[in-house]
């Protein structure tokens, strides 16, 4: 189990013993395993891993949005209600209005057949009971925040008529229409190029200043959150292995895996000629985690504790966390002893 993260006033989200797991035909998945923390208010919170970390099931557990197969179990507070225990009913009057998702593809999000005129302020209509006149007029305002270039000519367009970065602009337009506490951005700058990535990262910005809206950016890319996010939490085979600010975990990454990562991104500062840094190895398989750390066949610094005994994740330092055995690294890399 994790940690207690440390206390957030009034928290929007606050999240306690979440784990997720799947029923396949090889046997049960723990894709998630007790996970503790809180999103407060107006903060951006970065939760960065691999591919299968579990960073997109835990927010697909909080919204209800788990594949039949899966379960979760726990707490999901938000504003004291718990949305793992809500009725689908209620949940559904929620979703979309006070807690809101990007997700990665917006051309599996959008309906293909209908023009954005009519995607957009149907959400409107339901949610707050607008008419149909005020709903468009207001879509069309929301269109221009996340800077659509002539939003009123494309309005009447159809989502394949949309660049991939327009796509995703438009889904983020549908999930702030209802100006949402607490917005889930789950990789929403995959499979951009560089430029597109920078003016969605801008726009999310943006709503962030002006709207004072909570966010949770889900991403494997550490680089991208370094810019928006207040704090990171870092995944690894269904847990957090290290949490902090961001200019914490970007200088004084105190996790073998989180200094990989790290390690693994481009930098302006090095030498063109030298070889990126990838982390050896593969995640460990869900169905059989090792008895000791999860990260153990894949660090360079392994010991004997750490095959026989599972690290848990314990603050080290005001608002930092980590799960590992090694005293830390010094400002030069290296193992303090």
């Amino acid at each position: 189990m994790s940690a207690m993260p440390e206390a957030i006033k009034d928290p929007v989200l606050s999240v306690r013993d979440l784990t997720v797991r799947f029923a396949t035909p090889e046997g049960e998945v723990s894709a998630v395993t007790g996970l503790n923390f809180d999103i407060g208010h107006g903060e951006c919170v970065g939760i960065v891993g691999e591919s299968g970390s579990g960073k997109s099931q835990t927010f697909m557990a909080i919204m209800g949005l788990l594949a039949a197969n899966g379960q979760a179990s726990g707490q999901a507070l938000f504003h004291g209600s718990d949305l793992l225990k809500m009725k689908r009913a209620q949940l559904n009057k929620i979703r979309g209005s006070r807690l809101a998702m990007i997700f990665q593809d917006p051309m599996t999000s959008l309906t293909p057949h209908l023009r954005i005129s009519q995607q957009l302020p149907e959400v409107l209509v339901i949610h707050k009971k607008m008419s149909m006149a005020d709903a468009r007029k207001r879509a069309l305002e929301v269109l221009d925040l996340v800077r659509i270039p002539d939003a009123k000519r494309r309005f009447d367009m159809y989502p394949h008529e949309f660049s991939g970065g327009m796509r995703q602009r438009v889904m983020i337009a549908m999930s702030i229409l209802c100006e949402p506490e607490l917005l889930i951005a789950d990789e929403p700058t995959t499979a951009l190029d560089v430029t597109v990535q920078a003016q969605v990262l801008d726009v999310l910005a943006e709503l962030k200043g002006r709207l004072g809206t909570s966010i949770v950016l889900i991403t494997h890319d550490l680089g991208i959150v370094a810019g928006l996010c207040d704090r990171v939490m870092v995944m690894y085979a269904g847990a957090f292995c290290e949490t902090g600010t961001v200019k914490e975990i970007f200088h004084d990454a105190q996790h073998p895996y989180t200094r990989g990562l790290l390690a693994s991104v481009p930098r302006l500062d090095r030498p063109a000629d030298e070889r990126l840094y990838a982390v050896p190895g593969q995640p460990p398989n869900l169905q059989r985690l090792p008895a000791g750390c999860t990260f153990q066949e894949r660090c360079a610094h392994v010991f004997e504790r750490c095959i026989a005994e599972r690290p848990p994740l314990a603050a080290f330092a005001p608002g930092r966390s980590k799960s590992c055995h090694l005293n830390g690294f010094d400002a030069e890399g290296k193992v303090i002893a």
